[in-house]
């Protein structure tokens, strides 16, 4: 009698290394994508942040805090993570908006880091009024990356 084999030949284990890396080529530009995407949430929250702590110091205050450098400006308004987003993909820019009666202000969150790799939509802009925009010359629209 004979014994029989156990065990993988060469075809059946070259088949399936050629599936794993079909299936590697697909899914890993899609992971990709979705962290990229997941990290602009990042930057909208500190601008959405950073807009609520201004209407806060608005109402206590009278006026909107456009004057200083951004880590001042955050300082004052107490966010967590002073001028960066929680794990500094985005940094934060306060500007006094030009075409405001009230002394409106604009928030600007640029990318930085790994996030300037970000080709679809650039960076993310708020004013006082709730105007969400992108900074011109930057990729992507606001219906877009606005989401």
């Amino acid at each position: 009698m004979r014994k029989t084999e156990k065990g993988f030949t060469l075809i059946e284990l070259m088949i399936v290394v050629a599936v794993v890396a079909i299936l590697a080529a697909i899914g890993y530009p899609s992971y990709q994508e979705y962290v990229i995407r997941s990290r602009r949430v990042e930057g909208q929250s500190l601008l959405n942040d950073a807009s609520a702590r201004q209407e806060r110091w608005r109402a206590q205050n009278g006026e909107y805090l456009t004057n200083g450098t951004a880590s001042d400006i955050a300082t004052k308004l107490k966010l967590a993570h002073l001028e960066k987003s929680e794990n500094g993909y985005y940094t934060l820019r306060v500007t006094k908006a030009a075409d405001s009666t009230d002394g409106g202000y604009t928030l600007t969150a640029t990318r930085s880091g790994v996030q300037v790799n970000d080709l679809k939509c650039g960076d993310f802009m708020l004013n006082a009024t709730g105007k969400k925009d992108m900074v011109a010359g930057t990729p992507g629209t606001a219906a877009l990356c606005w989401r």
